[in-house]
């Protein structure tokens, strides 16, 4: 199996958008709801934002922020960003104030697309950051008359009007008619998307991804699950995320398929669209897979068109007993576990073979990606069978953290991206990811970085420091432990459950702590660094 050569040609993914565009303009790309967006509008529209952006005075290399949940005019702005030579910033729709001011700092960005029932988030800093310009949708704005499948009561409120921003939809309606999109020249290795991740430590960092980077995974997660032009691919993992974004805009982009989108996970929504739109295949959470299974009408529903579904454990580890269930529930479906990949090297580094499924483990490497094991102190290359860091390199290995220059040269060493993760690699070449050398903390698949949740519960009136460390849990993975020294006026006044609740206000929720601990000090070196690893021992 390769990888290579590519479908369409050499070149970036929205040109792949443009080649769909001007050979079957009519067929669809992205079904919302019901709602169809043709090739040939998804191409017109992104043209339109690309035309947008530049008469702002945005030219490439210049980074511009999206905060939404997934929506048709998500892939809208993306596609329109990256056909300017622009940069992709990727927002978490969770973050709160302080967590969205620090990625917007940290881009630079003069302009963003916000859903409107997310601007208040934004609106609390954005006197603090460089945006200029904020283009506001509303997710119900391209809904049909007549929905196909069940949309979520949140998408159905009514459309907020606000002063001083620009309202994405109708921006775009004007630049369609002006003129056609920017064509700037641009190399294949310039960066196109900035999608932040932990590296190895510390707060967030943007990893700088390129146009080759997404076309070359692209290739990977199409050819290697058998995906083409005649599929229908359910798309409900988020898109701002890497492995979202992957299956649910690039895969469809590069084969030319037609994706069902959905705002969030349903499962009755599931069973309606893939009953109703004939759905082949589903990149899906294993806790997804259950719930579908387990609602009360499923057997109800005619899923037998599903064929193909790699799925990820997060939460519920995906068995060989659920997907023997999930096959027979839908009659022939295989189900297994997706693949190995994070977000610096643009995720999926390897594939499950379908005719040669390994439980326990992630699969095998992708064709054109080389993976090593390492010991982690010497350097050595381990031998089969034995546990070290994962390391490895293709087309898909990121540039660099943005502005990060010690990290990257700590991470990505003569092109091998250095993973801090723990695995093995079989006879057959088969990789299992044991654990994380890093100190990153996995809350139902969403990455928690330490420093951050920290940084936040400093602010907190009663806290003098707070460390944070992940501790294990039989549903989520992991969660959130803070160990917290108490200023010495609220020693004995301030409680766990009011931590816990001042948390969940000023932070996503899966980064806010369940667990709150009591100390008069932490551990700590000579130079004032916590020792996090004494607290989880």
């Amino acid at each position: 199996m390769q990888a290579q050569p590519f479908r369409d040609g050499d070149k970036p993914l929205h040109e792949y958008l443009r080649s769909h565009a001007r050979r079957q303009p009519q067929r669809t790309a992205f079904l919302w709801y019901g709602r169809a967006i043709t090739y040939g509008e998804l191409d017109r529209l992104s043209d339109a934002f690309a035309v947008r952006l530049a008469a702002l005075g945005v030219a490439a290399g210049d980074r511009v922020a999206l905060f939404m949940q997934n929506c048709p005019q998500y892939i809208v702005a993306h596609f329109g960003i990256q056909k300017l030579g622009a940069v992709v910033g990727p927002c978490g729709p969770l973050f709160k104030a302080q967590e969205l001011q620090y990625q917007l700092d940290d881009l630079g960005a003069r302009v963003i697309v916000c859903a409107d029932n997310l601007y208040p988030v934004l609106a609390q800093v954005r006197a603090g950051t460089r945006i200029e310009h904020v283009f506001v949708t509303h997710y119900a704005d391209l809904l049909p008359a007549q929905p196909s499948i069940a949309v979520p009561d949140e998408i159905l409120v009514p459309k907020q009007s606000i002063a001083g921003t620009v309202d994405f939809l109708e921006a775009l309606a004007g630049a369609a008619e002006a003129e056609a999109g920017p064509r700037p020249a641009m190399s294949m290795d310039d960066v196109a998307l900035m999608t932040y991740t932990s590296g190895t430590t510390g707060l967030p960092k943007g990893a700088m991804l390129s146009y080759r980077n997404a076309l070359f995974k692209a290739a990977c997660a199409a050819d290697c699950n058998g995906v083409g032009a005649d599929d229908v691919i359910l798309a409900i993992a988020p898109l701002y995320h890497i492995a979202g974004m992957l299956m649910g805009i690039n895969v469809t982009v590069y084969t030319g398929a037609t994706t069902v989108l959905m705002y969030r996970f349903d499962p009755l929504a599931v069973l309606q669209a893939i009953e109703r739109h004939r759905i082949t295949w589903w990149y899906s959470i294993a806790p997804m897979n259950v719930a579908v299974m387990q609602h009360p009408d499923a057997k109800r529903y005619d899923v037998s068109s599903l064929k193909v579904n790699p799925s990820t454990s997060f939460g519920i580890t995906l068995t060989q007993p659920l997907a023997q269930q999930w096959t027979q529930f839908t009659g022939g479906c295989a189900l297994f576990e997706a693949a190995y990949g994070l977000s610096e090297t643009h995720t999926m580094d390897t594939y499950m073979p379908r005719d040669a499924i390994r439980w326990g483990t992630q699969g095998k490497p992708c064709p054109g990606v080389e993976f090593r094991i390492l010991d982690p102190d010497t350097g050595q290359e381990k031998p089969c069978g034995e546990l070290g860091e994962i390391v490895l390199r293709s087309a898909g290995s990121f540039k660099g953290y943005w502005n990060k220059s010690e990290a990257t040269a700590k991470t990505l060493r003569d092109g091998w991206v250095h993973t801090g993760d723990m695995g093995k690699l079989d006879a057959d070449g088969y990789l299992s990811f044991v654990g994380r050398f890093k100190e990153m903390i996995k809350v139902s698949g969403y990455s928690v970085f330490p420093e951050e949740v920290e940084k936040i519960l400093i602010t907190h009136p009663a806290v003098a420091q707070a460390a944070v460390i992940g501790v294990p849990d039989p549903t989520r993975g992991e969660v959130v432990k803070a160990v917290i020294v108490a200023k010495p006026e609220a020693r004995g006044k301030v409680g766990a459950d009011e931590i816990i609740a001042w948390a969940r206000e000023n932070m996503s929720v899966y980064k806010a702590p369940r667990e709150v601990e009591f100390r008069d000090a932490l551990p700590a070196t000579g130079a004032g660094k916590v020792l996090r690893r004494l607290l989880k021992d």
